[in-house]
């Protein structure tokens, strides 16, 4: 007896590799879209003040207006990291005004530690109207054994949010700083 192929076999094997390799693209989609959805979500963000992320700016083109805004400052340091973080004071000041604040950070370990801060803002909804212009957040910080430094933030509130009828009643806007070690020397 010889062996012949029957054409409903033929059939069913040549959609068995097109449904094979439909799953190779699907999964390779997928795992593509995973390593992408972190940079754009952060792009996302970035250009939508999402989740409180704030603008980052090379000045205020827009001007001041009368309206005043208060900005409050905070800080956080996650366990590992043994910084003492002083946030800036309040400051009330014109919206669009170019304002400067100092945080100061201390190491009150034995070895150097490089630290990065992660922020937003609150409320949320402010994120887009909130610029740095320069921030120690911007990169990691290395601080010596005992050191203490201060850190400087130059923001503006962009004077749009005037324009942001579902801000009409916000004054206060707070900038949060959570700090975590990048890496320690010597442990």
């Amino acid at each position: 007896m010889t062996d012949t192929v029957l054409p409903h076999r033929d059939k069913h094997q040549g959609r068995n590799k097109r449904i094979g390799l439909t799953l190779v693209v699907v999964v390779a989609a997928m795992v593509g879209a995973a390593y992408a959805s972190v940079p754009l979500y952060r792009l996302f963000c970035q250009l939508t003040g999402l989740d409180g992320t704030t603008q980052v700016s090379s000045g205020n083109p827009k001007g001041v207006i009368a309206r005043e805004m208060t900005v409050r400052f905070d800080s956080n340091v996650e366990g590992g990291l043994p910084w003492t973080i002083t946030p800036a004071r309040p400051i009330t000041d014109k919206i669009g005004t170019v304002d400067t604040v100092v945080f100061t950070a201390h190491n009150s370990s034995d070895r150097p530690i490089t630290g990065q801060a992660i922020f937003n803002v609150t409320p949320e909804q402010t994120g887009i109207y909130f610029n740095k212009i320069e921030c120690f957040c911007f990169t990691e910080q290395t601080l010596q054994p005992g050191e203490t430094v201060e850190m400087p933030i130059v923001f503006f509130v962009d004077p749009d949010i005037a324009e942001d009828n579902n801000l009409d009643t916000v004054r206060d806007i707070t900038l949060s700083y959570t700090f975590y070690a990048v890496k320690s020397e010597g442990s």
